[in-house]
Parts: structure tokens; sequence; C-alpha cells
């Protein structure tokens, strides 16, 4: 059936039905891309992240071996001195 002059068939339904349903799907499609760009980014910058914090613990032990280095130093002219006495 047509409406009346209109050439549009009446039966099932208003196509504003149907295409509310495709902006949504468009509107879920854009969503899922801006969670995976926005995924993509966080992974980047922990990836950042990460690479700095093993930066850092290469200089914390550096750190702790040169204290080590420094008190066994201390310990061995400790002995010495002992020993030339």
């Amino acid at each position: 059936m047509t409406a009346a002059g209109t050439g549009r068939k009446t039966e099932g339904g208003s196509r504003f039905l149907y295409d509310s349903f495709d902006a949504a799907a468009a509107r879920i499609e854009a969503n899922e891309r801006v969670a995976d760009e926005r995924w993509a980014a966080l992974d980047y910058r922990l990836g950042l992240i990460d690479a700095a914090l093993e930066r850092l613990e290469k200089r914390i032990w550096l750190g702790v071996y040169g204290v080590a280095a420094f008190l066994l130093s201390q310990m061995a002219e400790a002995v010495i001195n002992a020993a030339t006495r």
C-alpha cells in the first residue's frame, strides 16, 4: 500500500524507526573507535612510564652499589691501618 499521493509504502512502519537504529549503531562504532584510541594512548603512556621506572631502578642500584663499595673501601682501609700498627 502507498500513502495517498506520496508514493511511499505504509506497511512496515516508519523509516525513522530503522534510521534511529542505524544512528545508534554508528554512535556505538564511533565510541568503540574512540575507546580503542584511548586504550592505545594509555598503553603508550604506560610504556613510557615503565621505561622511566626501569631507568630509575638502574640509577638506584648504581647508588646502592656505590655506597656498598664506599663502605667496603672504608673497612679495607681500617683493616690495613690496624695491621700496620
